[in-house]
């Protein structure tokens, strides 16, 4: 979750039209002047985190669209959670979000970048991961702006190579001394890594190259599926940046409980109710399955806590072949309420039984249950 409320634009001293540039510019002052190796101030700490956590929110598209349109809440409702790292110094920092090293060395980084997974969810019937569905799953995506093609330039404006690094991205500063040549490589400061010069920035973008929008995607759930698996659609994540490949989305899985089964695995389990005098002389009766409702025969002298089995009737393998089973719980249920002729007539039946009337079974209830989820 995020841990602070403030407003990101009012944190980095910005304004909320501010470029890229200028976002990243305020920030890196800003954790020059506050990061705990630097300052001495009883709130440094808490002030560099949220410096940090508006930087990470208002530096990339998809999640500044996000906030600009509906604030913390949007945030959090499209998953966004701010980063505990501690970072250990200045270099870490820097190399964490810019990649390059103007101070300690590194790689500079710049041009076109994968973009960003993102993650979506979708609920399902149980029936519905038996048989396999294919769903349309909505979610927010950072797409190629329309207006500028991905390019973050006003349609009809140039977009030249930058002359500060010749397009590269870099610049390196070599210093001899009497051990030799040093190296240091940055991101040209001029066009922030990306070698190139955008002279009037797209108004729809504000020169990113992507928005935020509403998709919808078909995905299709494979029956046997479990609680919480996720699927992988590739390509269909956020765009990349300049052009770059979009990244993936995973979409998990969740499945609604039914009050009529319980799923172990493959197999799945049911109860199926009987009165006492069925279970004595024997019954046919409909029990639901996933298949939908089936006719089961029960002998005479069913005893409670029997265990039916349904071979291959559970859930398909997930990726594999064949099915679970499915195991019926026979329940025996027991008159709560008798009129006095019904009293009558068991007391006269229980005069006609003898030892042979309740002739015992092998196992107990406690052995069949054992059995049924084993």
């Amino acid at each position: 979750m995020a841990t602070t409320d403030r407003d990101y634009y009012e944190l980095l001293g910005v304004g909320r039209a501010a470029s890229e540039d200028e976002i990243k510019r305020a920030f890196r002052r800003l954790a020059r002047e506050l990061h705990p190796d630097v300052s001495e101030a009883p709130d440094a700490d808490e002030r560099f985190r949220e410096v940090v956590e508006a930087y990470e929110v208002l530096s990339k598209t998809e999640t500044r669209e996000l906030y600009d349109r509906y604030g913390h809440a949007g945030l959090r409702s499209g998953g966004f959670q701010a980063s505990h790292v501690d970072f250990g110094n200045l270099a870490d920092l820097f190399s964490a979000f810019f990649g390059d090293d103007v101070l300690f060395g590194g790689r500079a980084r710049g041009g076109r970048g994968r973009g960003a997974d993102l993650a979506a969810t979708v609920e399902i019937e149980l029936v519905e991961a038996a048989q396999g569905v294919t769903r349309d799953v909505p979610f927010q995506a950072a797409v190629n702006c329309a207006r500028c093609g991905g390019g973050g330039a006003e349609p009809g404006s140039e977009i030249t190579t930058c002359s500060t690094c010749n397009g590269s991205g870099r610049l390196q500063q070599v210093t001899r001394s009497v051990f030799g040549e040093f190296v240091r490589t940055q991101t040209c400061p001029a066009c922030a890594g990306s070698g190139r010069r955008v002279e009037r920035p797209c108004a729809e973008c504000r020169g990113a190259g992507r928005v935020v929008e509403e998709r919808t995607l078909a995905v299709e759930i494979p029956p046997g599926i479990h609680h919480g698996q996720r699927i992988r659609v590739s390509g269909e994540g956020h765009a990349g940046a300049l052009g770059g490949r979009a990244g993936d989305v995973y979409v998990e899985v969740r499945i609604r409980p039914d009050e009529r089964f319980v799923r172990e695995g493959d197999d799945i389990y049911a109860t199926a109710e009987l009165t006492f005098t069925q279970a004595a002389l024997g019954a046919t009766f409909s029990v639901p399955t996933l298949d939908g409702e089936e006719d089961l025969e029960l002998p005479p002298g069913t005893q409670p806590g029997e265990i039916v089995v349904l071979r291959g009737r559970g859930m398909p393998v997930l990726q594999g072949h064949g099915r679970g089973d499915q195991r019926i719980l026979v329940n025996v249920l027991v008159p709560r309420r008798l009129t006095d002729e019904q009293r009558r007539l068991l007391r006269e039946f229980d005069k006609h039984t003898d030892d042979g009337t309740y002739e015992k079974t092998d196992g107990g209830l406690f052995d069949k249950l054992k059995s049924a989820f084993r």
